[in-house]
């Protein structure tokens, strides 16, 4: 037979209870210390006015069990109201029971108005001061356990407070960045409008577009979004930002762009940081556009006959992967198209029922209004997508809209 043995946790007992003691008279001190030794009190003992206050500035107790009275001739209970009034500017001071062989009903209310949780009249009985003690105890570690737990609240508000404070500061800092990185003027050119719309979302994403002139007859059009929120994607697109406008040029292909431009990413990013990025070369006279698409949201290209083709050509996002090449694509263009490129905020916009705007809908709605200039189509997919989310933007959502003119 397999023996078993129990293993009992010892009981916790409670907190020792510690009490300041204050009488002029020692036998009375030491029958109260007699008295409360033999039931578990922790016990400190003075024997003036002067000496209770040191103790209380000095020392933590549960509880104080005072006289009112010091001097062997005096019963007006004036040395221990002054005491007590002394007593009550303390913060967080315990609670007070008080004791005297001369007491009245007045003195006992204006005792009791000065903060006096309870009384005793000398000769007390033992019974009625442990109760009395237990209790006004119990209510004391109470009270001190409730503003305790009201400051850490307090702190811990505060704190939210500051925190989001910081907050809203970082937000606003990372939109100034990101609204001063933006395009304020749409560059045109002969023969095309273009129009873009920025809509930003209260947590600051990482968007970004440009119109690059190149020379008179070719402009370097792009489209980003940078991984991750505030202040870090507003860096981020910075210095993006500074790459792409330090790499266009008409001798550099976009596919060329890109391989530099992810080498680039990938050596001064963290890990976890990467960039979905389109770029293209738009050849004004011959109508053609020369792109790479590295992970973006593939531009629409809708024909003046509503059929349309998607811009896909290219590689993987930047900055995850050195050393890759991009293909180039190439996508001619004709009178009455419309190219339309945008970031994932306006597709993945959201309504009440958790659907998303989704690109079908976007399709749609761009075969439905491919006869609209530029900047009205653009205000038209802003406009729908607002209506179908309610106005609640989760993320930045970018557009730049191409139109052939016919």
């Amino acid at each position: 037979m397999t023996a078993v043995t129990l293993e009992i946790s010892p009981v916790r007992e409670p907190m020792q209870p510690r009490i300041l003691i204050a009488d002029d008279q020692q036998d009375v001190l030491d029958a109260l210390r007699l008295l409360l030794k033999g039931h578990g009190y922790s016990i400190v003992t003075v024997n003036s006015p002067v000496d209770l206050l040191a103790a209380v500035a000095h020392q933590e107790f549960d509880i104080l069990l005072i006289d009112l009275n010091y001097a062997r001739d005096t019963t007006s209970g004036r040395e221990g109201l002054d005491v007590l009034s002394r007593l009550k500017e303390i913060e967080d001071a315990p609670p007070v029971v008080a004791m005297t062989g001369w007491a009245t009903v007045g003195l006992a209310v204006e005792a009791m108005q000065f903060g006096v949780s309870d009384f005793v009249e000398k000769p007390w009985t033992n019974t009625r001061l442990l109760e009395i003690l237990t209790k006004q105890i119990g209510l004391g570690r109470e009270r001190r356990e409730s503003r305790r737990r009201a400051q850490e609240e307090a702190r811990a508000r505060e704190e939210a407070l500051l925190h989001l404070q910081e907050q809203e500061r970082e937000i606003a800092e990372a939109k100034a960045i990101q609204e001063k990185l933006l395009p304020r003027e749409i560059p045109q050119m002969p023969g095309y409008e273009i129009a873009s719309a920025w809509q930003s979302a209260r947590l600051v994403g990482g968007d970004y577009f440009d119109i690059l002139p190149l020379d008179e007859t070719t402009m370097g059009i792009c489209i980003a979004d940078v991984a991750g929120k505030g202040m870090p994607a507003a860096l981020l697109m910075s210095n993006l930002q500074a790459a792409v406008r330090g790499l266009s040029s008409l001798t550099v292909a976009p596919h060329l762009l890109c391989s530099r431009l992810n080498s680039i990413v990938y050596r001064n990013t963290e890990s976890d940081r990467f960039i979905t990025f389109f770029y293209a070369h738009l050849d004004g006279p011959a109508r053609r556009l020369a792109y790479v698409n590295a992970g973006h949201n593939a531009p629409f290209v809708v024909r003046s006959d509503g059929s349309h083709e998607r811009l896909r050509d290219g590689g993987p996002v930047l900055g995850v992967f050195d050393g890759r090449s991009y293909e180039m694509g190439s996508a001619q263009l004709f009178a009455g198209d419309r190219v339309i490129l945008f970031t994932d905020g306006v597709t993945e916009a959201g309504n009440t029922a958790g659907e998303e705007f989704g690109e079908a809908r976007l399709l749609r709605l761009l075969e439905d209004h491919r006869h609209l200039s530029a900047d009205e189509l653009q205000a038209k997919i802003l406009a729908a997508v607002a209506e179908f989310s309610g106005g609640r933007w989760q993320d930045d959502a970018t557009l730049v809209v191409l139109a052939v003119c016919e």
